[in-house]
Order: C-alpha cells, then structure tokens, then sequence
C-alpha cells in the first residue's frame, strides 16, 4: 500500500486524508512517478534547488510574476533517515507546466508535480509526507528509504513580495529567515526576518513576535528547520519527530500548536581571482553549488563581464586590493588561479591570515612549492601555509578547464559538508550525515 498521505488546507483547519480519500490526487499521480510528467517543460539547466541567493527557483518565480503567469512553489519541510535532499530543496511550478529545481532525487517529484498542479487549480496549500522506509517499491516515497514531508503553496501577490525582498536581501548578501506557516487558516503566510526586524505577517501578532525571536537565533546560518510554537507559556520545540515523523509527538491538529518552517539563508561568498577558461568554468560550478560568485582580474581585457554570465559580480581590481576591501568569513571560499606570482603572493599572504574557510591555488607541485618559499619569505607561519590547498581540487585526471572547474567544486563541497572525497563504492558509512 501506498504510504503518501496528504494534508489540504480547508477554511480554519489542516485535515488529514489518505491518498484514497482525496479525490483531486488521483490515478494520474500515481502514473506519473514513472512516466514524464504532464505537461512538464524543463527549464534548460534546471537542477533541484535549496533556496539561495540568485537561485534558479527565485529566479523563475520572479520571471513569472513578470509574465503575469500563476504559478505554485513546493518546498521540504522535514525529512528523515536517508532522504534524498535536506530540508529547504525547493521546486517551483508554473501554470503553464515550466518546472525549476526538485524536492527529491526524482523519486517524488513527480508526485509533487501533480500536487503543484492541484494547488493552482483550488488554490489551497497542502502539506504531504512521503514515506519509502518500508522498503515496499509500491511505496510512494524515497527509493533511499526515508521520509519527506513537502509543503506547496501557490504564490500569491504576497508571497510575490516578500519572495521578491528575500532575492534583494539575498543578492546583498544580508542574512535572512523565511518563516512560513504550515497549518491553520494562514497556512502559506510568510514572515520574513532580518537584522533590521521583520517584513509580512503570520496571521497572529504574537505568533509573529515569537517567530521573529526564534527566527533571529538562526540569522547568519543556512538551512530549514520545523517548530512547534505551542500557544500555551512554555518553551517552542525545534523539529524532533517521533516515530510516526511528527514534531514532539504532535499529528499538526492541535488548534494550540502553530507549525513552522524557518528557512535560514546565509549564501556563501566564492572568490575567483583569475580570469581564464578555468574561471569560466569555476563561475559556473560556482553559482550552480549555491555560491554567489565573485570573479576578479587586474587586467580589464581579460575581464569582461560577458565572459562571466553566471557571476554575480565581476571586479576589474588587483586580487589583494579586492580581497582587503570585501567581507570574509568562515563560510568564503577564495580560488586563486592566477597563477603568476606578481599577484598570487600579496594574495595568498592576505588570504591565508585571514577568516576565509576555504582557501586553493592552481599550479604544478614545482609552482606550489615555489610559491610556498616565496610565502615563508613573507612571514607566515607553518600553520597558515598548511591551509592552502595546492594544487587545487580532487584528483579526477582533470583535463580540460571543465573537467578542473570540477575538481575544484567537488573539493569545495567535500570541505563544506565535511566529505573525505573517496569513492561511496569504497566506504563503509552512511551517505547523508
């Protein structure tokens, strides 16, 4: 049997009906998980999404308010055991039938296809959990085995506004959280909560002022999470679900408990110095991995910003000039493929003493060795010479500038996530930690 249940906002409440039950989502889901969907017309270059600055999901949904054109967005809300992609992956639909990102490995997205289709024509959000834990390969869920749970809303002029404020935010790389309710007569509503306070409304001035305070905690982090805010004194539950994939053993009823998601964004920043080929190709990967990229070039013949479409910036400036003016953290990654030491060296010598969590220089081992003499000339210590990355990237037997850009970006994943970079075949622990 089937487990995908299906939770439709109707008036003040959230029902919860059984797939059977729920005449809307009819045989034509289940067909569709293993046929093209309906209608479907891929954005070239389309990939699942979590919602970042300059996102290919914001970016449509931006393209077609312009167009005048209704369209729904499905975002995971939760997930459990090995679930294909983190909560915050996002799919959005058009009335038209486009579709941008993915909330799953394909296994669901189908379905939640079908499901975005549904809530454009009714106009009712809907909240469905997928289950595959079963193991059943009749079950509408995960082939990895764990659970989703997925809420669609249709956007609304609303959610146009605030979607619209969160890319402005986002592009200015401002912290921000998105909350929106789940359940209740305002599932769908969004807040919006930054530095500076909040934009939009959950419904409920107290709801608001209570999410605006949990939401402040996770400013400057990337990610979603579920809470419970209980209507009740007491402290508000982040997501812990029970064995039935219910926040704190709660089914979402209860009138005293509001549900909400915080979707956190904080996009990291990638700095490519060197315009190339091999900069092209990183700029791409780059902006692809969810980065907001930054290409710069001391010589303006080289750096034209038609060179680089996917960047969200392109600067005509010396690498250590630019680097000393800009704002670093834990989460910057800075690329040195300059390769020539006139820039390299005042480069990395900043760059290396500085906050910047990830740090890589293209060049040969004879290059990188130099490099690192010329860099004990300058003053660094041992311990910062040991946080360059040189040669840059993993080893794939990169050729070309693609096959390089590659390399790169599996290294600035495999940092990011905490991956050792071997093989899956070749390692015995789980895939998604």
């Amino acid at each position: 049997m089937s487990r995908f249940m299906v939770h439709r906002a109707r008036g003040p409440c959230i029902r919860s009906v059984s797939r059977s039950a729920e005449a809307s989502v009819d045989a034509s889901v289940e067909a569709s998980v293993a046929r093209p969907w309906p209608g479907q017309r891929m954005r070239r270059g389309a990939v699942p999404a979590i919602l970042v600055g300059v996102d290919p999901v914001l970016d449509a949904v931006r393209r077609w308010r312009r167009e005048r054109t209704p369209c729904a967005l499905a975002r995971v809300v939760h997930t459990g055991g090995s679930a294909p992609l983190p909560a915050g992956a996002a799919m959005a639909v058009a009335g038209t039938g486009d579709v941008v990102g993915g909330v799953s490995g394909g296994c669901v997205d189908g379905t939640v296809f079908e499901l975005c289709r549904q809530v454009l024509d009714d106009g009712r959000p809907a909240l469905a959990r997928f289950d595959g834990s079963d193991g059943s390969p009749l079950s509408e869920g995960p082939t990895c085995g764990g659970t989703s749970e997925v809420f669609v809303q249709p956007v609304d002029a609303a959610g146009h506004a605030l979607l619209g404020r969160l890319d402005e935010m986002l592009r200015g790389r401002e912290p921000v959280v998105l909350a929106t309710a789940l359940t209740g007569d305002r599932a769908g509503a969004h807040l919006l909560v930054g530095a500076d306070g909040a934009e939009g409304s959950l419904g409920d001035d107290d709801l608001d002022r209570r999410v605006a305070r949990l939401a402040a905690g996770h400013l400057g982090r990337a990610g979603a999470v579920t809470v419970d805010i209980d209507g009740r004194d007491g402290p508000d539950r982040a997501d812990r679900p029970d064995e039935a994939g219910h926040p704190d053993g709660r089914d979402g009823e209860s009138d005293r408990v509001a549900r909400v998601l915080l979707h956190s964004f904080a996009a990291p920043a990638l700095l490519i110095f060197g315009a190339s080929a091999f900069g092209e190709a990183l700029s791409r990967a780059g902006a692809m991995l969810g980065y907001r990229v930054v290409v710069c070039d001391a010589r303006p013949a080289l750096n034209r910003p038609e060179r680089f479409p996917d960047a969200h910036e392109v600067v005509t400036r010396w690498p250590h000039d630019h680097l000393a003016s800009v704002p670093v953290d834990e989460t910057t990654a800075i690329c040195v493929l300059t390769h020539d030491h006139k820039f390299d060296i005042p480069l990395l010598s900043a760059a290396l003493r500085g906050r910047a969590g990830y740090v890589g220089a293209m060049g040969s081992r004879r290059v990188h060795a130099e490099r690192l003499e010329l860099l004990r000339a300058e003053g660094l210590t041992e311990s910062e010479l040991a946080r360059l990355r040189s040669p840059i990237g993993l080893d794939l037997g990169a050729r070309t500038a693609e096959e390089t850009a590659l390399s790169i970006a599996a290294e600035l994943v495999a940092h990011r996530r905490g991956g050792s970079g071997a093989p899956l075949s070749g390692l015995d622990v789980a895939i998604h930690r």
